[in-house]
């Protein structure tokens, strides 16, 4: 179970990193065979589908994403949290607002979606 103040600290260090750019700091709170989706994964994943599979797969996507976007940086609106779940609803350096959904074991993330707004 995930609670208020664990998510409060996730968040708070999530986006420092995020921030930062700060890519191994990230990558600790991922299991090694973490699973992630997005629809950016496969500009940078060509091939993969939109689906990042383990933490060197990850390490790859975000990698090139943030040599791409030099200018990156994200503000956290909100973060809601579920039993094993924290999503993250953040505003992205275009004004995009996102949503990124982490699934939990223990205290690292062990699937992670990153949804945008449909067209």
């Amino acid at each position: 179970m995930i609670s208020a103040d664990f998510a409060r600290r996730f968040v708070d260090q999530w986006v420092a990193d995020w921030n930062a750019h700060d890519l191994e700091g990230l990558l600790d709170h991922y299991t090694d065979d973490v699973v992630f989706t997005s629809p950016l994964a496969e500009r940078f994943l060509p091939g993969s589908g939109g689906v990042a599979r383990g933490k060197e797969a990850l390490r790859t996507y975000w990698t090139a994403g943030l040599a791409a976007l030099p200018d990156l940086h994200f503000e956290v609106l909100d973060h809601y949290v579920g039993a094993s779940t924290i999503v993250i609803r953040y505003r992205n350096q275009n004004g995009g607002v996102v949503c990124e959904v982490l699934e939990f074991d223990g205290e690292f993330v062990r699937r992670g979606h990153g949804t945008y707004l449909a067209a």
